[in-house]
């Protein structure tokens, strides 16, 4: 075994997943994980939104970032033989909180500056300046300590050793993090039935779909009961059967044991079933902070009213509350503000026209994102 396992052979020990791998357990009491039966505190989740009425301000702060940058110096060729050393900010001046129990969408366009965020938050990366927090825990102070608060989940990267079976990483796993055999074996036991692995466990990983590594994956991030679980793209080039389980799964994990997720992604269906509150970043900077429904009016995007008439007439005449952006024979559509409510349209309609039926659409979070980013700020160089 030991030829299969070794560190060079394998990208799970990249820097991309070591907050994962505790390398040097604890060596004092201090740092070890809690005892079987005595999970680290969490607040119950609540559908729609996680928040605890009372809750601490430990559990308002559990995930904390104040004025956090990076700065990386890049060198770019000049000449035959020069090169001249550039900086380019990353994140810039990013403060945000995250509270014990909620799904929040982190996304942006590529270069926004997300991966490099989850970076910082599991240790892999030390801020240029600013203060970061994760439940009490400066992660690039104590990377071995708060890998055992945390799960990570690359989705272009693998946790897993490619060579054995599925279930040999687990247990490898179970060892590195000295997970105690009941825990490991309730926490194994439930993965494999909401992931659907069990017929996967003594397959090679090399053998695995995409997909399927995905979801074993995922079960590998959650086997130490961590409180806080990254994702960063876990559903990229999966098929839809295999991002339906994946979904369903967070939404479980989620609601069932309340453990907070920070999830970063293009693909925005995951953020409209997953979570209620989306960050937007953008160059390093935080552009919207809210719930999934305030992003409307934020990109100030349109909803649209399908409107059927008995017969074919003529633009509908709004008085300017609506515009009329398409006509096929009696059926209209017409555009108006998503923050404002319908009702009066509908009825100016009802009074004036003679309406078979109608519907409301409402608007494209891509397109509203796309709007959002098509308006961003240039880049700011680094100091």
């Amino acid at each position: 075994m030991a030829d299969h396992t070794r560190p060079s052979d394998h990208a799970y020990l990249s820097d991309h997943t070591r907050p994962t791998d505790p390398a040097r357990p604890a060596d004092h009491a201090g740092d070890r994980a809690p005892a079987p039966g005595a999970p680290a505190p969490r607040a119950p989740a609540v559908s729609g939104a996680p928040a605890v009425s009372g809750a601490s301000a430990a559990d308002d702060a559990f995930i904390c970032l104040e004025g956090v940058e990076k700065v990386f110096d890049v060198r770019r060729r000049t000449g035959l033989l020069r090169r001249e050393k550039h900086q380019v900010r990353a994140v810039d001046t990013l403060s945000f909180t995250v509270r014990r129990g909620e799904v929040v969408g982190y996304i942006g366009p590529n270069g926004a500056g997300k991966s490099t965020t989850i970076k910082m938050l599991t240790g892999i990366l030390t801020p240029s300046g600013g203060r970061l927090r994760v439940a009490g825990i400066d992660p690039a102070r104590e990377r071995a300590r708060l890998a055992r608060r945390i799960g990570v989940v690359f989705g272009q990267r693998t946790t897993l050793w490619w060579d054995l079976p599925l279930v040999d990483s687990y247990r490898l796993i179970r060892r590195m993090y000295r997970i105690p055999d009941d825990t490991y074996r309730a926490n194994l036991d439930r993965c494999v039935e909401l992931l659907e692995l069990a017929d996967l466990l003594d397959v090679p990983v090399r053998q695995l779909s995409l997909g399927q590594r995905m979801r074993g994956d995922i079960a590998a991030a959650l086997l130490h009961d961590p409180d806080v679980l990254y994702l960063d793209e876990p559903t990229i080039g999966l098929d839809v059967v295999s991002k339906a389980r994946v979904r369903r799964f967070l939404r479980d994990l989620n609601t069932r044991r309340g453990t907070t997720v920070l999830l970063t992604t293009h693909d925005l269906t995951d953020i409209e079933q997953l979570c209620h509150r989306v960050m937007v970043i953008d160059h390093g900077r935080l552009m919207y902070d809210g719930p999934l429904a305030g992003l409307h009016e934020s990109g100030a995007s349109e909803r649209t009213l399908v409107v059927d008439l008995e017969r074919e007439m003529p633009p509908i005449d709004t008085g300017g509350a609506a515009r009329v952006v398409r006509t096929e024979g009696p059926r209209q559509w017409l555009a108006f503000p998503a923050g404002r409510s319908a009702a009066p349209l509908v009825a100016r309609i009802a009074a004036d026209y003679p309406l078979v039926d109608l519907s409301v659409r409402e608007p494209d979070i891509e397109a509203v994102i796309a709007e959002m980013y098509a308006g961003r700020p240039t880049a700011r160089p680094a100091s």
